[in-house]
């Protein structure tokens, strides 16, 4: 007698319910992908003899790369006092229609607050703002890696 049989319902349901709740374990035991530390550059034991350490001492205030996106560019500006982020301002991003103006009013600061917890470019992405985070992210990578330079 063969196992599905529409004669033994209740077996087919405990099959059905068997295999999805294998296929939920399966699925939330996936570990979700996380980006790479970023080195912020305030070591000052890593320069060179022959360069100055401007980079670990005093304040230091960069712009980022403009980033293009979907929506349009965005930038970020750094201010790192002592080789630690002090300040991110977000000096372009995407606001020429009412819904840009939305998401970017909540996206904006979440960024920037995560930024200076974590002092570096190694932040999450804010839902509903995608783009907005990937370029603000890639901007802010690049402030960092010029204050490194």
């Amino acid at each position: 007698m063969h196992t599905l049989r529409k004669n033994r319902p209740l077996r087919r349901i405990a099959l059905a319910s068997a295999a999805t709740v294998s296929g939920m374990v399966l699925l939330l035991s996936l570990k979700p992908h996380t980006t790479p530390a970023v080195v912020t550059g305030s070591a000052s034991s890593s320069a060179p003899s022959g360069s100055s350490s401007g980079s670990a001492t005093g304040t230091r205030t960069l712009t980022g790369d403009s980033v293009q996106t979907r929506y349009g560019p965005v930038q970020v500006r750094v201010t790192l006092t002592n080789g630690k982020l002090t300040d991110v301002t977000a000096v372009t991003y995407p606001q020429e229609n009412p819904r840009d103006q939305q998401i970017n009013s909540y996206a904006v600061p979440q960024l920037t607050r995560e930024a200076l917890t974590v002092q570096s470019a190694d932040i999450d992405t804010v839902s509903g703002a995608t783009y907005t985070s990937d370029g603000y992210r890639r901007s802010l990578q690049s402030a960092l890696d010029s204050a490194g330079s």
